[in-house]
């Protein structure tokens, strides 16, 4: 079975052709024009996706080495996501699967990172725990089958992503945020400076990362600090978001009795959480996957992915297909 997705939820245009759960291709250009205002501005955004999903879908076609008329199955991301974004690329899909008469399937943003975890993989073994940590999103998921999701966690406030992004703009350091911290803590040394995991009224699986911004912002304010002590800021800071997350995760796995966990979402290229999250693996217990790096940030490939398993389950869409910008993983 051979698919072609399309993603464009934010501020990536991103296609790729699958064969099964093979990439064939996968194209994504990545609209620096952003870093300048220090985060995505929406307009511009749709505007960049306009400009460029034509050209993109092309390359990913001729790159993949089949043609047009050799794909079964065109998967959209229709969200959640940025309303114009999304727009841009659910109408796209609609006039390739239209003028081509071929099937097209919605596929949920979120579940495309999900199922990021088995791109070139035969099978998917059930159940297991899913994190999703992004720049929108920061949850635990029990996955007992297909389409059988239980939201476990969820931040009552930022999201994971969010506070790298937020954090490396009162460093004065650049957008994206977190490889720029990531980078910058690479120089620093842990226990330095102190920042607080927050506990979370009444839930103790849900996160919190406002108050660790908050300190953040106070510490830089106080005068104690100078530019030299960035480094050693950016790697605690760096170290308690990545310490919350493992956290949370170890507590759900205790309260579910599951410790098969897949981790998605663009933090998930962060080394040193790969790192921290082997070191839990090594009493025999846990066994977690996570996504080659190229395909942790927002990509068409896994969106080909959710898009397998969804015509797997006869789940298509038709000309009627809608966006949906606040989606719901089990929506």
């Amino acid at each position: 079975m051979n698919i072609l997705g399309i993603e464009t939820s934010c501020d990536e245009t991103s296609v790729a052709v699958t064969h099964h759960r093979k990439v064939l291709s996968n194209t994504t250009v990545s609209q620096l024009i952003h870093t300048e205002y220090g985060g995505v501005v929406p307009e511009i955004a749709s505007i960049e996706h306009l400009s460029l999903i034509n050209e993109v879908t092309r390359k990913s076609i001729k790159d993949s080495g089949i043609t047009l008329s050799e794909i079964d199955y065109i998967a959209v991301t229709n969200g959640p996501g940025l309303k114009g974004a999304l727009l841009v690329g659910v109408n796209f899909a609609k006039g390739l699967s239209a003028a081509n008469d071929i099937p097209l399937i919605g596929v949920n943003h979120m579940e495309g990172h999900l199922f990021s975890n088995f791109i070139d993989k035969k099978q998917i073994v059930y159940p297991f725990l899913c994190m999703l940590v992004s720049g929108g999103h920061t949850q635990i998921w029990l996955v007992s089958s297909y389409k059988d999701y239980k939201l476990f966690s969820n931040t009552v406030d930022d999201a994971a992503g969010e506070a790298f992004d937020k954090g490396a703009r009162m460093l004065g350091l650049g957008y994206p945020g977190g490889p720029e911290i990531e980078k910058l803590s690479k120089f620093g040394s842990i226990g330095e400076f102190n920042f607080p995991i927050a506990r979370v009224k009444n839930s103790k699986f849900n996160f919190s990362f406002s108050g660790l911004k908050t300190s953040l912002y106070y510490l830089l304010k106080s005068n104690k600090v100078t530019e030299k002590d960035y480094k050693n800021i950016a790697c605690d800071y760096q170290e308690t978001i990545l310490d919350t997350l493992i956290k949370k995760l170890v507590l759900v796995s205790d309260e579910t009795g599951v410790f098969d966990v897949v981790i998605s979402g663009g933090v998930t290229a962060n080394i040193r959480f790969r790192d921290k999250l082997d070191q839990i693996t090594k009493n025999g217990l846990y066994n977690i996957h996570y996504p080659p790096i190229k395909y942790c940030t927002d990509n068409a490939a896994m969106i080909c992915i959710a898009g397998y398993e969804k015509a797997l389950n006869s789940e298509t869409s038709d000309s009627t297909l809608d966006i949906y910008p606040n989606l719901m993983m089990d929506q």
